[in-house]
């Protein structure tokens, strides 16, 4: 797949995501903050209030170190994709 269809695919899945108005589950959540970091080359540290929050957000970003943005884009289709696929 070319960088081209990979960042407008990509993009469509945050969109995806932007628009659902239900919750997520929060594993899925952190799932999905780690590999939007990635794939979008954002390094900002973690700014919630709660110290908590931020720790599993750096702990989910951690898990992820070793992928590339283009495989952070992969995955995250992939997770929006199984998501909208299998829920109920």
């Amino acid at each position: 797949m070319t960088t081209e269809k990979l960042d407008i695919i990509f993009d469509e899945a945050v969109e995806r995501i932007n628009a659902h108005t239900e919750p997520f589950p929060a594993d899925f959540l952190l799932r999905l903050y780690a590999y939007y970091k990635k794939a979008t080359n954002n390094y900002e540290r973690p700014s919630s209030k709660k110290p908590i929050i931020n720790a599993f957000k750096t702990n989910a970003l951690f898990q992820i170190k070793n992928i590339t943005p283009d495989q952070a884009k992969e995955a995250y289709i992939e997770l929006v994709n199984n998501y909208f696929l299998y829920r109920k």
